[in-house]
């Protein structure tokens, strides 16, 4: 297992032990019992990212990556979604072109 694998799953893990945590003292609990907050923050980390990368900031990139990837985990984690599954979808995308992929999907 990389050191970024092993790093989500630690940090999945810490998510889900926050579930049903006092949101007084923990920030993932208060995300995780607000949807709308959770997903506006994943927004907001995803323009940091993006804007990081636009400047060629490398470690801002590297912070806000950080960043982007604990709010999407938080997210997905409130809205009942594993790793797993998210796995399956890109398993399912595997060997075939991105191209070809976005063509597939549904208008």
């Amino acid at each position: 297992m990389t050191r970024f694998a092993q790093v989500i799953d630690r940090l999945s893990a810490t998510i889900e032990s926050r579930k049903g945590a006092d949101a007084s003292t923990s920030y993932t609990a208060q995300l995780l019992g607000d949807m709308d907050r959770a997903a506006k923050k994943l927004g907001e980390e995803a323009v940091e990212t993006v804007i990081a990368a636009a400047h060629g900031d490398r470690d801002a990139l590297t912070a806000e990556s950080a960043d982007l990837i604990y709010h999407w985990l938080v997210l997905i984690a409130a809205a009942g979604v594993s790793l797993d599954e998210v796995a399956v979808r890109l398993e399912a995308r595997e060997g075939t072109s991105g191209l070809a992929e976005k063509a597939s999907r549904p208008k």
